[in-house]
C-alpha cells in the first residue's frame, strides 16, 4: 500500500503541475512511513518540501495555495498530531465553498496516517475519523486495499473539494498482487476499481462502498483497518457453517447507502465494525442509517464492534482495545439466530 500511495502522488504530480506535497519530514526523509520517498528528488523541493512542526500552519498554507489555483496535498504525520490543524480544517477548509456561494472550491487533500495495529505510543495512534465525518464540507475516505489506495488517492487529488484521506497505518505494508501500470490505465480510463461499483472519481461524489466478500447469512460492514479483520472473521465463520458478507465502506463521506443497505436487506442481519470508540462514532451513524432504512428486513438489531470508550491505550493493551475476529464472531452469535 505504501508503494501504491507513493505512485499515486507521483502520477498526480506528473499529470498536473499545480499538485504540491508538503508536511513534516515528507521531503528529505520521504515521510516517517516513506510514502513520499523520492518525490523531492524527482519533482524538486519546490513541489515536495518539509515544513516546521506546526500543523495549523501547514493547513493554513494549503488554504492560501488552493485559493490561488494549486492542489496541495498535505500530510499530518500521525492522526493525533492533526488536532492543532482542526480549526483551519473545520472553520476554513470545510466551509470555503459554502462561504463563497459555491464559487470557490478547496482542492486540498489532507493525508492522515490513522488507527492502530502498530503498537504506537501516546499521540501516535488514534481513530479520529468521526471528527472529520461530523464536519460538513469535508469528504472522508479510507482505503483497505492496495488498489483502492492508488485509485482513491488519485481521485481525491483530482477532486475540487477537500478530502481527508485516512491511511490505515497497519496496512501500509500490506501486499496485494497489483499491477500499478494497469491501475494507471484503469484510472485514466475512468473504469471501476477492483470490487468497486463505480469509477473512483464518482465514488467521491456519491459514495463508493464495495462488497469485499459475498455471503448470505449476515453482513459485516467495515472500513479501512477493520476490513481485513472482518474478512478474517468471515473466513472463520465458514467453519461454523455461517456465510458472512463483508462490505468495505471506502468512502465514509459521502456514504454509499445503496450498496450497504442492499447487502443488509439481503442477509437480514448486520454487524458494524470500526476501531474508534463506540459512543458518537461513525459506526453508530452507520447503525442508525441501517436501522432506519432496513428495519423491515432486519431479523435482529444492528450490532457494533468498536474500540472501547476510553482514551487510546498503551501498546501492551492495544490488542484488547481493537476489534478482533473473536469479538466479531461473538457479535455474530448474538444476532438472534433460530435453533
Amino acid at each position: 500500500m505504501a508503494k501504491a500511495l507513493n505512485a499515486a502522488l507521483a502520477d498526480a504530480m506528473t499529470a498536473e503541475a499545480g499538485v504540491v506535497v508538503f508536511g513534516e519530514d515528507v521531503g528529505t526523509l520521504g515521510g516517517v512511513f516513506r510514502i513520499t520517498d523520492g518525490l523531492a528528488g524527482r519533482f524538486g523541493t519546490g513541489r515536495c518540501f518539509d515544513t516546521p512542526l506546526a500543523e495549523s500552519g501547514i493547513a493554513g498554507m494549503a488554504v492560501g495555495m488552493a485559493i490561488n489555483g494549486m492542489r496541495p496535498v498535505i500530510e499530518m504525520q500521525f492522526d493525533a498530531f492533526a488536532y492543532p490543524a482542526f480549526e483551519q480544517i473545520a472553520s476554513h477548509i470545510a466551509k470555503m465553498r459554502n462561504r463563497t456561494g459555491g464559487r470557490m472550491g478547496m482542492p486540498i487533500v489532507i493525508r492522515i496516517p490513522y488507527a492502530g495495529g502498530i503498537g504506537g505510543v501516546e499521540h501516535h495512534c488514534d481513530s479520529s475519523e468521526a471528527y472529520y465525518a461530523h464536519t460538513p464540507g469535508l469528504k472522508v475516505v479510507t482505503p483497505a486495499t492496495v488498489a483502492d489506495a492508488y485509485l482513491l488517492l488519485r481521485a481525491a487529488i483530482d477532486s475540487d473539494d477537500p478530502v481527508v484521506f485516512m491511511e490505515p497505518k497497519k496496512l501500509y505494508f500490506a501486499k496485494d498482487p497489483v499491477d500499478l501500470d494497469a491501475l494507471r490505465e484503469q484510472y485514466d480510463a475512468g473504469r471501476p476499481g477492483p470490487g468497486a461499483g463505480a469509477d473512483p472519481r464518482a465514488a467521491l461524489e456519491s459514495g463508493g462502498a464495495a462488497v469485499a466478500c459475498q455471503g448470505s447469512d449476515a453482513t459485516l460492514v467495515a472500513y479501512g483497518p477493520s476490513v481485513p479483520t472482518a474478512l478474517a472473521a468471515a473466513e472463520a465463520a465458514q467453519a461454523e457453517g455461517r456465510s458472512l458478507e463483508v462490505v468495505d465502506v471506502r468512502t465514509i463521506v459521502p456514504f454509499d447507502d445503496a450498496t450497504v443497505t442492499a447487502s443488509v436487506r439481503k442477509t437480514g442481519r448486520v454487524v458494524v465494525i470500526s476501531e474508534e470508540t463506540g459512543f458518537g462514532s461513525v459506526a453508530g451513524e452507520i447503525a442508525a442509517r441501517l436501522q432506519e432504512r432496513c428495519f423491515h428486513s432486519l431479523a435482529a438489531p444492528v450490532l457494533r464492534v468498536t474500540g472501547f470508550d476510553v482514551p487510546y491505550p498503551a501498546p501492551k493493551l492495544e490488542q484488547y482495545f481493537l476489534p478482533s475476529v473473536d469479538r466479531i464472531l461473538d457479535a455474530v452469535d448474538d444476532l438472534q439466530w433460530e435453533d
